[in-house]
């Protein structure tokens, strides 16, 4: 072997080293996002479910194209809360202040990621939903089972058009859809983050500093879904997007680094959309932005600048 071949072979070696760290890392930081995903027994707790008049589900896409499309995201959230997320690219500017909704979860009573091997034990699928309300003790008719059928209905739904989703039901199916999604192990993961600890879940919240544009030539959202234990809707769109980081602060003095997403071309989201009646806009006039709650995911491609 000439030493060129032995250092191209070295080269090699330390990408792989380095991708496997780099997903190892990313592993470590979702377990921390998600609020702790040690190895447990599922909980048969009726209180278990963090059901979505608690818990607002995300400010997801599913819906942005078709109205009448089965159950989205947006579904999930009380509708009072809905209005509190949206705003235009107009808005982000220092010194701004906006009425904003942030859930703040209870990690000692949320439900958590399983591993792989014991999310693969459990069926995850509409047509068993009477045997899996038998095993967690809840009755078809709860506000609990209402929630799991509304989760494994939107789970199997199809995707819309220029869609490409998947309901993790771990952290490892997690990894491996995004990989599909980008091709190699070259991304990370950002998220919504509190400085200070509060129970205010609503405030004006002011920009404190100009928004940080992340590179995201694509983007993969994972949004939480109410059930027993941590289900991520996981959705790639071909779109253009723009991701940013917003340094928040609030008036009871709360400090938030929030996530927020801005969907570039609206012209094919349904006109009764949300958004086009708190904006007072229409579908394909202006850029639709919204805030991620702190347990929601965002994954982008590391920037080829940063590597």
């Amino acid at each position: 072997m000439t030493a060129d071949q032995r250092s191209a072979s070295s080269r090699r070696r330390m990408d792989l080293a380095v991708a496997s760290w780099h997903i190892i890392l990313l592993s470590l930081l979702v377990l921390v996002i998600a609020q702790g995903t040690e190895s447990r027994d599922v909980p048969s707790d009726n209180n278990i479910i963090q059901l979505p008049s608690s818990n607002t589900e995300s400010i997801g896409d599913h819906d942005h194209h078709q109205s009448d499309h089965p159950k989205s995201h947006m579904h999930h959230m009380d509708s009072n809360n809905v209005n509190m997320v949206f705003f235009t690219m107009e808005d982000m500017e220092v010194g701004k202040t906006m009425p904003i909704y942030f859930p703040k979860i209870d990690p000692s009573t949320s439900p958590h990621l399983l591993p792989r091997d014991e999310a693969s034990s459990i069926p995850f699928s509409l047509k068993q939903l009477p045997n899996l309300l038998k095993k967690f003790s809840f009755s078809k008719d709860s506000p609990q089972g209402s929630a799991m059928e509304d989760t494994l209905k939107q789970c199997e739904s199809p995707p819309i058009k220029g869609e490409t989703k998947f309901c993790a039901t771990s952290l490892e199916s997690m990894i491996d859809f995004i990989r599909r999604i980008f091709g190699d192990d070259s991304f990370s993961v950002v998220a919504t983050n509190f400085f200070t600890k509060s129970s205010t879940t609503f405030q004006n919240y002011t920009i404190l500093e100009m928004p940080k544009e992340v590179f995201s030539p694509k983007m993969v959202a994972c949004h939480t879904l109410p059930y027993p234990y941590a289900i991520y809707y996981c959705h790639y769109l071909e779109c253009e997007n723009k991701v940013y980081k917003i340094l928040l602060g609030g008036e009871n003095g709360d400090k938030v680094e929030a996530v927020a997403v801005c969907h570039m071309d609206t012209s094919q989201w349904g006109r009764n959309h949300v958004s086009f009646r708190i904006l007072k806009t229409e579908p394909g006039t202006f850029p639709v932005c919204h805030f991620f709650p702190a347990e929601h995911l965002v994954w982008v491609p590391i920037s080829p600048t940063s590597m």
